[in-house]
């Protein structure tokens, strides 16, 4: 059976359009690595098994019969279902890979074995396969089934995340998955790359663990430069300071004080004379060797006027500052509300807002062509009848 191009990814001068990638991963790393291929152009088609990816499920909350977790990860591809175990399903399923330019899997290698997934890397061994794995392949872990909360534990995320003083935090939103699903689109775009231009580099690997720890960046190398561990610090940054939130009456201000030059024009801004004598904070190695006492100041001064007052002083004083928004006020700024992040997509319970590609391709914005499908939704189209 042919794999045509649908129609919502024809004509659309996209990088990626004219390209095939068949997306069997489930729940977030894969299926974003796959939805910015889907983004960028890129004609996807999802296989799911006969219980569907397990995202799906992942409620609340939902929109429809599905769950927003699914929607966020899952547009720009056509969705068919087909059981691995059944070899006329295989056969279909091979087809495709024969004309895909890239597979994206997340199989555990038990997985890998019980369906013998190889021999739909046989079927086609020009394409560009990705696979995003618990941890590099052979190791001890790379066999155990891994989430994005065991990765930000095991990596040493959590280890820098959260107060001293309390117990150690997962960072807010899935970040291991997202570093990993970007580590694999990393590798799609090389491998696609590597092939137009006649390099051999078809295979590649995105591991949770590996991947996660890499966004340590300066935690990690602090500790392999000079053996010292971090700790957590809350807030505060290991060396920089001030850099994270001071009281005001009503609320916080976040700081980002990055050089001394910052910090002088945040003193003269301030305008306050027991800040102003602490004339051993003018260099920031010092003021990170005296953070609670610097906190406290800044504390004492921030504390006498409400946020909005200081946020408007700060405008003008060339000091690197923001206000703390929580998920609905970082949504309502203006910067978001009268730009074009935000789009409509699709859904099979009715259109939704949804967040566009935060990438610009010659200043505009991909739009969002197709949102996500039903289960299945497109089995006999791309399949045919496997009943």
């Amino acid at each position: 059976m042919r794999w045509e191009i649908h129609e919502s990814n024809r004509g659309t001068g996209l990088p990626l359009e004219g390209l095939r990638v068949l997306d069997f991963s489930r729940v977030l790393a894969g299926p974003l690595c796959a939805m910015i291929a889907g983004d960028l152009g890129a004609d996807v088609v999802k296989v799911e098994g006969p219980d569907g990816d397990p995202v799906r499920a992942l409620a609340p909350p939902r929109f429809g019969d599905d769950a927003t977790y699914y929607l966020a990860v899952n547009r720009h591809r056509r969705n068919v279902v087909a059981d691995l175990r059944d070899p006329t399903h295989v056969a279909a399923i091979i087809e495709l890979v024969r004309q895909a330019d890239a597979v994206v899997e997340n199989y555990l290698p038990n997985q890998l074995a019980a369906l013998d997934i190889d021999r739909l890397h046989e079927a086609n061994p020009d394409c560009v396969w990705i696979s995003v794995t618990p941890a590099t392949s052979g190791g001890p872990v790379a066999a155990q089934p891994s989430f994005d909360l065991l990765a930000q534990a095991r990596s040493g995320l959590m280890g820098v995340t959260g107060r001293g003083d309390g117990e150690p935090t997962k960072v807010g939103s899935p970040l291991a998955d997202v570093v990993t699903g970007l580590y694999a689109t990393i590798g799609l775009l090389t491998g696609l790359y590597a092939r137009a231009v006649g390099r051999d580099a078809r295979r590649f690997e995105a591991p949770l663990l590996e991947s996660t720890m890499s966004a340590l960046i300066n935690q990690a190398q602090g500790y392999l430069s000079t053996g010292v561990n971090p700790r957590r610090l809350g807030n505060d940054h290991p060396s920089i300071a001030p850099y994270g939130p001071v009281s005001t009456s009503d609320g916080y201000v976040l700081l980002a004080v990055g050089t001394d030059g910052q910090y002088e024009r945040l003193v003269a801004m301030l305008d306050d004379e027991a800040l102003r004598s602490r004339t051993e904070w003018a260099t920031n190695a010092a003021r990170v060797a005296d953070l609670e006492a610097l906190r406290t100041a800044l504390d004492a001064v921030f504390g006498t006027r409400p946020t909005d007052y200081w946020l408007e002083r700060l405008a003008a004083s060339g000091v690197p500052h923001g206000p703390i928004f929580d998920v609905a006020g970082a949504f309502t700024q203006p910067q978001i509300a009268d730009g074009d992040f935000v789009g409509v997509m699709d859904t099979p319970a009715g259109p939704t807002k949804v967040m566009r590609s935060p990438l610009l391709i010659d200043g505009r914005r991909p739009p969002v062509r197709r949102g996500p499908r039903r289960l299945g939704e497109d089995t006999v189209e791309l399949l045919g009848d496997l009943a």
